[in-house]
């Protein structure tokens, strides 16, 4: 007794076949009731902007400050067009920024830079070390160069 395999080619995921997925399906369900459709807005503003703040205060606090923003963005663009539209931006000057940073002229200024910066630094350390005799600042009595 042999069995029958009906369907030996594999089964594509919904999306590919044009069927919407349960997502799809979820969020139109909740897009008929105008309660629940105002509640998710709600939530996925109050999320997309609590994102997004902490992206902008990371971007003065360590963190990855403009990935919270890209993602901030990208959660408040699945509701609102004027969010899609920051993000579509938000993208363009990243990919502006991408190629500038890969520019062979600016890394090299960039580099040159971060040398002379560093020795300049470095100057005013020894600088500093040798006008107070090799004390540390808090060893400091006299806050006098000259004397």
């Amino acid at each position: 007794m042999a069995i029958n395999q009906q369907n030996d080619a594999p089964s594509s995921p919904p999306e590919e076949t044009g069927e919407p997925g349960r997502l799809h399906r979820f969020r139109e369900r909740i897009r008929r009731n105008a309660l629940l459709n105002t509640t998710w807005r709600i939530g996925v503003f109050t999320v997309g902007m609590t994102v997004l703040i902490g992206g902008l205060v990371m971007m003065v606090a360590p963190g990855p400050g403009i990935l919270g923003i890209i993602v901030g963005l990208a959660i408040l663009a699945s509701e609102f067009a004027w969010a899609q539209r920051a993000l579509h931006h938000a993208k363009v000057a990243a990919e502006k920024a991408k190629e500038k940073a890969l520019d062979p002229r600016t890394k090299r200024r960039n580099s040159i830079l971060a040398v002379l910066g560093g020795l300049v630094c470095g100057a005013a350390v020894i600088a500093y070390l040798c006008l107070y005799h090799f004390n540390l600042p808090w060893n400091v009595a006299d806050w006098t160069p000259w004397s």
